[in-house]
């Protein structure tokens, strides 16, 4: 059995249909349905209409035969299929009144042959006795003389006297047809009247009509194919661009970015991705970036620590005390530099915040005591807010005090270094460090707060270049900024703000400036 590596396992699963392909099918699917379903119930109620009609002329000539026979009305004829099939229709009790009185049947099929034009689709045929005796004198699409089925079906369903309607169909003709039976006169013979239409033939139109809808009904079908392919092709053009775009980016290339094209739902999952390949771009330029830094400030360490073990004479024991504690340094140096990445990895990450209520009064006074152990300083405590806000408390103070240890190391002993907090005018609570120290020139503000950025302040460098970094990745996980006032030879200020601290976090106090201000020196 063989098994399937890596490289096979990430091979690209190609559908076996398009998502264009796809949508266009249900598409036609559906509209075919609804097509079929509206022309079909469309073609029966329409053919239903023309069935109905029909009935309803047969019946209109064999009132008009009885009528003109005897001149009374005629009740509905029965079919041989009715619940009634032996149902007959007599005349009134009362006494005829014709314009006229026949002497036998034949005179008055006669009559009745004459009045009666067969109309469009109709057929007529007059019988004596069963036997055909008279046709119409106009011409009729159809002979019922030359249908003898027809014929004797017709007199043998009128035997007993009954108007019978049904329907006819052969080989050629479907016809629904009547039949009205008579006698007048001396009663010596029966009159047969038979009247049928072409069914075929009165539907035609109606097949006609469907038949023009189901060819427009095609048509639409593939103007709507034709619609929908160009369509759904430029709705899903982004997704296309998505997958080429994603299959391109490599980790030398991550300049690739989908262009986005309207206003719609694709169009804003097409923004969505570009921002997350910004994203992406960005924090893998991060680390890039980190790796190259941590690297070139590894490399430094390692080279002193390297050169002076290569050139120890073992045999000389203060040389070896005096590299052994030069090594022990750039190792205490390095475990710095480790322990400062790892703080600024966990701080630009949002999620591992554990978001708290505290009291920024007492958190203030806290970090006041705490730096005022780091060094010889007047530490001073310049004001508190008395609020309460969602923060998590040891990663701010973790930053408030790398301001103090950076202020701690660029002034000068025994200089003043402020504390305090407060909530301004636009509701963001601000969190300070103040010193009289070196500064900052005005062109090295931004570089301070890049990973290992330094100032050229003229004093000794120390630390791992990370402190600044790590102090704004805690202030931006709490959606807020480090904010930086410096002046060469004056001194710096640094600033922790948090944004949102009017609606969340409490009112700003009365009169934050009238708290006396509490110095510790060291």
């Amino acid at each position: 059995m063989r098994v399937m590596t890596a490289g096979e396992a990430r091979l690209e699963v190609r559908p076996r249909s398009s998502v264009r392909v796809r949508i266009l099918a249900s598409i036609l699917l559906v509209t075919m349905l609804g097509m079929v379903v509206a022309g079909a119930t469309s073609y029966v109620a329409a053919r239903e209409r023309v069935l109905t009609g029909v009935d309803e002329r047969l019946i209109t000539v064999a009132e008009s035969v009885r009528g003109l026979v005897s001149g009374q009305e005629l009740a509905a004829p029965t079919t041989p299929d009715s619940a009634s099939p032996t149902a007959t229709s007599s005349p009134s009790a009362t006494a005829p009144d014709a314009a006229r009185t026949f002497a036998s049947s034949t005179e008055a099929l006669e009559l009745v042959m004459q009045r009666l034009i067969p109309e469009r689709n109709e057929g007529a045929l007059g019988l004596i006795d069963g036997a055909p005796a008279f046709i119409p004198s106009t011409a009729t699409p159809f002979s019922l003389v030359e249908l003898p089925a027809l014929v004797e079906r017709a007199v043998g369903e009128t035997a007993d006297g009954s108007v019978r309607m049904g329907t006819f169909v052969d080989a050629t003709h479907a016809l629904r047809y009547v039949a009205v039976p008579f006698t007048v006169g001396d009663g010596t013979s029966t009159a047969l009247y038979l009247a049928a239409y072409d069914l075929r033939a009165e539907l035609a139109d109606t097949n006609s009509t469907f038949q023009t809808y189901a060819l427009v009904a095609v048509a639409a079908l593939a103007v709507i194919a034709l619609v929908g392919w160009f369509v759904a092709g430029r709705l899903l053009r982004p997704l296309r661009e998505l997958r080429e775009t994603a299959a391109s980016i490599t980790g030398s290339n991550r300049s690739a970015r989908i262009p986005v094209v309207g206003h719609d739902d694709v169009s804003a999952l097409t923004a969505t991705i570009n921002g997350m390949l910004d994203r992406l771009d960005g924090s893998l330029t991060a680390q890039r970036q980190l790796l190259d830094d941590v690297r070139h400030e590894l490399k430094t360490p390692i080279t002193i620590v390297r050169g002076h073990f290569e050139i120890l004479d073992p045999t000389d024991p203060a040389e070896t005390r005096e590299t052994v504690a030069l090594a022990l340094d750039e190792l205490d140096r390095m475990s710095e530099l480790i322990d400062d990445i790892e703080a600024l990895a966990v701080s630009e990450q949002q999620g591992l915040l554990s978001l708290a209520p505290c009291d920024v009064l007492e958190l203030t006074e806290q970090v006041h005591a705490k730096a005022s152990a780091l060094s010889a300083h007047r530490w001073v405590l310049e004001q508190t807010a008395p609020v309460v806000v969602d923060v998590d408390a040891r990663r701010i103070t973790q930053a408030w005090l790398q301001l103090a240890d950076n202020a701690a190391k660029y002034s000068p002993p025994g200089s003043r270094v402020g504390l305090g907090s407060l909530v301004d005018a636009r509701g963001e609570l601000r969190l300070w460090v103040r010193d009289e120290g070196v500064g900052i020139p005005p062109s090295a503000q931004d570089r301070v707060f890049d990973r290992f950025g330094r100032a050229e302040t003229g004093r000794s460098q120390t630390g791992s270049g990370l402190g600044l970094s790590i102090v704004q990745s805690i202030a931006r996980g709490h959606g807020g900024r480090v904010e930086l006032e410096s002046e060469p030879g004056v001194g710096s200020t640094f600033t922790i703000v948090l944004p949102g601290a009017g609606a969340a976090f409490g009112p700003e106090p009365a009169d934050t400036t009238s708290e006396p201000q509490r110095e510790d020196p060291a």
